[in-house]
């Protein structure tokens, strides 16, 4: 087993540094315009140059902290809501069929559509955790929902023949049976969150890692996009390790 993980993370590894290289290379060599690329090399002067704050730009740590902060609102605020909706829809199975339609469609929009519409509803700042929330919200629901619908039925009816109420199966038995759908759910959310925050940077924000790609693709400075793209990712990696960590406490306490 330790073999395996140990060639599982040579092999993850392996792959990252080839595309470092390439991603290196190609540029150098003119295969790729490195105006449209930059380099790795690049990214780490460019990071420290933007650690720098002035009068016209706030620090590379100001955009991420306030990404890396609209993001966790964003899906903690998807998954409480979700949660609540799906519970809601398990409880009254003839609103789960009137609503079933409307929650399908409203998943399949394209949610970049809605931009404008709540910069104009919310304004500049809200119109980011606006969208955090519309990318998230209907997977969520969806996903809950059907792990709750998932649970087995011999146990439902097990606390059934006991006595129990719809509200102590719902809080005793569906809940905690619905534990790795909510661990599963919150991977997913994490990740749509930070998509919605970035598109929503992009339209309205003067703040934030969505807005650095922007700027820096609007004056041809790609060093300023990579370098964001990157902070992106390791956001990305960091979420998906607490997550994974919760998992495994989670998983070890049942």
């Amino acid at each position: 087993e330790k073999r395996r993980r140990l060639t599982v993370r040579s092999a993850q590894f392996t792959i990252l540094m080839m595309c470092l290289v390439l991603w290196e290379i190609l540029p150098r060599a003119q295969i790729i315009n490195p105006l449209f690329s930059s380099y790795p090399s690049a990214i780490w002067p460019t990071f420290v140059d933007m650690l720098k704050t002035t009068p016209q730009q706030a620090s590379i740590l100001a955009h991420t902290s306030l990404t890396a902060a609209a993001t966790v609102v964003g899906f903690t605020v998807a998954m409480i809501i979700g949660t609540v909706i799906a519970a809601a829809l398990w409880w009254w199975n003839g609103l789960y069929k009137v609503l079933d339609p409307y929650l399908v469609v409203a998943n399949a929009m394209p949610k970049t559509a809605f931009v404008p519409i709540f910069y104009i509803w919310l304004g500049p700042s809200l119109s980011i955790y606006g969208m955090s929330l519309a990318i998230s919200l209907f997977v969520t629901v969806l996903m809950i929902y059907s792990g709750f619908k998932g649970i087995d039925t011999n146990k439902i009816k097990l606390a059934q023949t006991f006595g129990a109420s719809k509200a102590q199966i719902l809080m005793k038995v569906v809940l905690p049976g619905s534990v790795p759908t909510l661990i599963a759910t919150l991977k997913v959310t994490a990740g749509l969150s930070l998509v919605g925050v970035v598109v929503g940077e992009f339209q309205s924000a003067n703040l934030g890692l969505g807005y650095l790609i922007q700027y820096g693709s609007q004056i041809f400075k790609m060093n300023i996009v990579m370098t964001a793209i990157t902070i992106l990712a390791i956001v990305s990696s960091l979420m998906y390790l607490a997550i994974s960590w919760l998992e495994t406490a989670v998983m070890r306490r049942r």
